[in-house]
């Protein structure tokens, strides 16, 4: 039994993505995804639950900042 859950990395290209966060105005729900830079296309990929989850996807996709849109 494994006592801590060992976050995975995302991939993406850095080059045609940035990590970015949708969140609402209204509700503050967060969803975590991708930017393409030449269409400017949200894609998502997962669904924040607080700081917590901001935090952790911040580390799997490396950085310490992401952009967050409204």
């Amino acid at each position: 039994m494994a006592l801590f859950r060992r976050e995975q990395r995302i991939a993406y290209d850095p080059q045609t993505q940035e990590p970015a966060v949708r969140r609402s105005i209204c509700t503050g729900e967060m969803t975590a995804g991708f930017i393409d830079k030449q269409t400017g296309q949200f894609t998502d990929v997962m669904r924040l639950d607080g700081q917590k989850g901001l935090d952790a996807f911040c580390r799997s996709v490396g950085t310490d900042e992401v952009r967050i849109i409204y």
